[in-house]
C-alpha cells in the first residue's frame, strides 16, 4: 500500500471570518491510500491554532512507513490533521476491499439524516442581523462571536431570527469577566449552548462561575485524554475529526465523554464534502451536529454531500465509506 498526499482549494461564497481571521478558501490536503486496485481518501485541514500548517502535517505523513494499519496509526502520529486524513483514507479503503460500508465494519447501525446548524461568520450587528433574517427559516443557527462587544451582535441575531435556536462560539475570545456579563443574556435570548467562551488551558473559571446555558469545550477537547481535564468546567464536548486525529478516535471519544455524562456536539472545520462523509457517522445521535462546511463553499468534491436545507443527507458512498 502507498499513500499520496494532494493540496487542494476550495473557494467559499463569501468570506467566512471568526475572532482569530478571516478566509476565502479551503485549503486542505488530500490523502489517497493505495492498493490492491482500491484506493481509499481522506481529507484533513490543518490548524495554525494547533501548530499545523500543509508543510508540516504534509511531511508528517510521507515519513508514514508504507504498510500500515488503522491500530499501528494510532501509535505512529499523534492527534491532529494528519493522523485524520490517513486514518479516514484507510477505513475508506477497507470499506471498498470489503465491499461494505464503514458504518457497518465500526459496528454502527445504519446511518440517517442529520440536522446542522448555520453558521454565520463574526460581523457587524447590522450585517449579522442581516444574515440571520436571511437563514431565519433554518432551525439551528451557529454564531461566531468572541470579542468585548458581542451583546450587540447576539441581540442583532435573535431580532433577525426570531424563532431558530442559537448556539454561540465564541472561540477562545471571552475573558471570565465577558463571559459573566453576558450569561444571563444568553439564557435570556435562548442560546441553545456556549463553544469555548475561554481561552484553553485558562478555562479552570468555568468550574467556579455559573454556567446559566451548557458549555461546550472545543479547542480544550482533542481526544479521550482531554476528558480528564473538562470535569466540573464543561457540559458538552465538540469532536472534530482534525482535532481527534480521525473517524477511529472519534468514535472511541464519543462513547468516553458520553460514560463520563458529557453532552455531544460534532463539528467540523470549513472544508469539502469528503470531511463531511467520515463525521457524518460520529454525528448520528449527537446533541448538536455542526457540518455545515459543504453550505459554506462556492466549489465542493463530486459527488458532494447533499443537504435538504439544514438536514444532512447520508453521503454517497463513491464520495467515501
Amino acid at each position: 500500500m502507498s499513500l499520496t498526499v494532494t493540496r487542494d482549494r476550495f473557494p467559499l461564497r463569501e468570506v467566512f471570518t471568526i475572532s482569530r481571521g478571516s478566509k476565502t478558501e479551503a485549503a486542505v490536503l488530500t490523502v489517497t491510500a493505495s492498493g490492491g486496485g482500491v484506493n481509499g481518501r481522506g481529507e484533513c485541514v490543518p490548524y495554525a491554532r494547533y501548530g499545523e500548517s500543509l508543510d508540516s502535517v504534509a511531511a508528517e505523513i510521507a515519513a508514514l512507513p508504507p504498510d500500515l494499519d488503522r491500530v499501528a496509526l494510532q501509535g505512529l502520529l499523534p492527534p491532529g490533521a494528519a493522523r485524520n486524513a490517513v486514518d479516514c483514507a484507510l477505513w475508506d479503503r477497507e470499506a471498498k476491499l470489503a465491499g461494505r460500508p464503514v458504518w457497518q465494519l465500526a459496528g454502527l447501525g445504519a446511518p440517517a439524516p442529520v440536522t446542522t446548524c448555520f453558521t454565520l461568520s463574526l460581523d457587524t450587528p447590522e450585517r449579522m442581523r442581516a444574515a440571520a433574517a436571511r437563514a431565519a427559516g433554518r432551525p439551528i443557527l451557529k454564531i461566531k462571536l468572541g470579542t468585548e462587544d458581542d451583546m450587540a451582535r447576539l441581540e442583532a441575531v435573535r431580532a433577525g431570527a426570531p424563532k431558530a435556536r442559537i448556539v454561540v462560539d465564541a472561540n477562545e475570545g471571552w475573558t471570565a469577566e465577558v463571559y459573566s456579563a453576558l450569561a444571563p443574556h444568553l439564557a435570556r435570548l435562548g442560546v441553545a449552548l456556549v463553544e469555548q467562551p475561554l481561552p484553553a488551558g485558562a478555562d479552570g473559571m468555568l468550574a467556579e462561575i455559573a454556567r446559566p446555558v451548557p458549555v461546550c469545550a472545543d479547542e480544550s477537547c482533542h481526544d479521550r485524554a482531554s476528558l480528564s481535564d473538562l470535569r466540573g468546567k464543561y457540559d458538552m464536548v465538540n469532536i472534530k475529526l482534525d482535532k481527534a486525529g480521525g473517524l477511529t478516535e472519534a468514535l472511541a471519544l464519543r462513547e468516553a465523554a458520553k460514560a463520563e455524562g458529557f453532552g455531544i456536539m460534532v463539528g467540523c472545520m470549513v472544508s469539502s464534502s469528503l470531511s463531511m462523509a467520515p463525521a457524518f457517522l460520529v454525528a448520528q445521535g449527537a446533541e448538536v451536529a455542526d457540518l455545515d462546511g459543504p453550505l459554506i463553499l462556492a466549489e465542493d468534491r463530486e459527488p458532494p454531500v447533499r443537504y435538504a436545507g439544514s438536514v444532512m443527507q447520508v453521503p454517497d458512498r463513491t464520495l467515501w465509506g
